[in-house]
């Protein structure tokens, strides 16, 4: 058996800094940064109601793909991760799992989460499960521990939950007349709006869609104007920001092909072509980029993932449950062309762009220098590491890539793209990162040891660029 043990060395609070001038950066000028998380999957209803959860399995295993992941390739019976097995069975067999997942970033993970919400100063095992399970439960029972507790124990200033354009925004209301200390806005993902591969899913969608606009969508001049009315009611209810999931950004040349033709074939129960797909899609998401321009918004790309690729697991337990995985799409051609397209009419809004496959890191890190244009500070954002990029490596391979072909000085930082309210200390695990990556280029006489200006620097990464490159404000609301 793995003995129970205090952390000791591992977490203490110079974790991950491995010079005096790293130290110094993360204690004086990032630690105490409050947190824009401007992009995330939280449910706004648990933050509207102030979700209080019944213990520790319910906040921290359910819904959360890495951990069920790390446990099925350890051998554990799906039973124990989304089956039916009890909250105390299921946490059990992730306290078993824990000491398995040594250099994953899982285990830093877990060890910052249990010490930065709960105090828990051991490290994770079997043999001390069951205490723990008791003592983080017990602390979930308190008020402050409930959902808007555990966002202002991490200093967190502002949340963007991810919203389908059918969504009433009602939690979203709701928490807002609440008078909320944490900021709560929505965000536009339309990607259902554009899915015509599969037609009987696409016409339920329209027909949702239909109701909430209160006219039927037979055509595609039907279609934008449904969206162009969301678009509308989003931005009354403070959204300054969309996001797309897609595996490649989209762009056709094809003059022959018709977006109308194309969704009355659909419509009919027909299935479209590879190059009727691909073409639909570039047209609506153009238009989309068209009316978030005239909005002010920030567009979001999330390009790479390989989604749902095991078929039986799909079919006995559904999409996104965790066996999705790194692409190997081209990226850069259709990128420069959809980007050149909207620009070449002065229609391009403020742009994030996230790669999943790290080889394409040069390729973004490249690609935003293109179109920023003077206008606006970092207008074209390569975004923070993704998904299986959001630990140490990915991090600091995206950092040098963004340094040595960009100016990260601009960054606008961190997310969680999480669906855990104890996903917070990422935003911790980034900024150490980046004081490291910093101070190590000052230890080896790379950059010069100017406290000042680095420490600016390093304050502008984590919260001020941020802070600056979105429009959030509690007057955007239209109530």
């Amino acid at each position: 058996m793995i003995p129970v043990q205090t952390q000791n060395s591992f977490l203490t609070e110079d974790f991950l800094l491995h010079s005096d001038f790293a130290r110094m950066l993360y204690h004086d000028y990032a630690k105490d940064l409050p947190i824009i998380d401007y992009h995330n999957h939280l449910p706004p209803a648990e933050i509207a109601q102030n979700r209080k959860f019944e213990n520790i399995s319910k906040i921290w295993l359910a819904g959360d793909h890495y951990k069920w992941r790390a446990m099925r390739t350890l051998g554990i019976s799906e039973k124990y991760i989304t089956g039916d097995a009890s909250d105390t069975e299921k946490f059990d067999k992730w306290a078993h799992t824990v000491p398995y997942t040594m250099r994953n970033p899982l285990y830093h993970w877990t060890h910052l989460e249990l010490r930065r919400y709960f105090g828990v100063d051991e490290l994770l095992t079997s043999a001390n499960a069951a205490e723990i399970y008791l003592h983080t439960t017990e602390l979930l029972q308190k008020d402050e521990f409930r959902a808007r507790g555990l966002l202002e124990r991490m200093n967190v200033e502002v949340v963007c939950s991810t919203d389908d354009p059918v969504d009433s925004l009602s939690e979203h209301k709701d928490y807002f007349q609440a008078n909320g200390k944490v900021k709560l806005y929505p965000a536009f993902r339309p990607d259902k709006s554009f899915a015509i591969e599969n037609p009987e899913t696409y016409k339920a969608y329209l027909t949702k869609l239909g109701n909430v606009v209160g006219f039927e969508i037979s055509t595609f001049d039907h279609l934008v104007e449904a969206l162009s009315n969301r678009v509308d009611f989003f931005h009354s209810m403070g959204c300054r920001l969309s996001d797309h999931g897609m595996e490649k950004l989209v762009y056709s040349s094809e003059t022959k092909l018709s977006a109308e033709g194309i969704l009355v074939k659909v419509l009919r129960g027909n299935h479209a072509t590879s190059e009727e797909i691909e073409y639909f899609k570039y047209k609506v998401l153009k238009k989309l980029c068209k009316m978030y321009h005239a909005k002010g918004w920030v567009q979001q790309f999330h390009l790479g993932a390989l989604r749902n690729t095991n078929s039986r697991m799909l079919r006995v337990l559904g999409a996104d449950t965790g066996f999705d995985s790194i692409g190997d799409f081209d990226q850069a051609r259709a990128i420069a062309s959809f980007l050149n397209e909207l620009d070449s009419s002065d229609q391009l809004a403020k742009t994030v762009l996230y790669n999943l496959n790290p080889r394409d890191n040069e390729v973004l890190a490249s690609m935003i220098g293109n179109f920023n244009d003077g206008s606006i500070k970092g207008k074209i954002q390569f975004g923070s590491g993704w998904w299986y990029l959001d630990q140490k490596d990915g991090m600091e391979k995206q950092m040098n890539a963004l340094s040595n072909m960009g100016l990260i000085s601009c960054f606008i930082g961190m997310l969680t793209d999480s669906r855990s309210f104890l996903s917070f200390p990422r935003h911790e695990y980034f900024r150490r990162i980046l004081c490291n990556l910093i101070g190590q280029d000052v230890q080896n006489g790379e950059l010069p040891a100017d406290e000042k200006w680095l420490g600016q620097l390093v304050s502008d990464i984590c919260y001020h660029n941020a802070k600056n490159y979105f429009d959030f404000s509690p007057s955007n609301y239209r109530l």
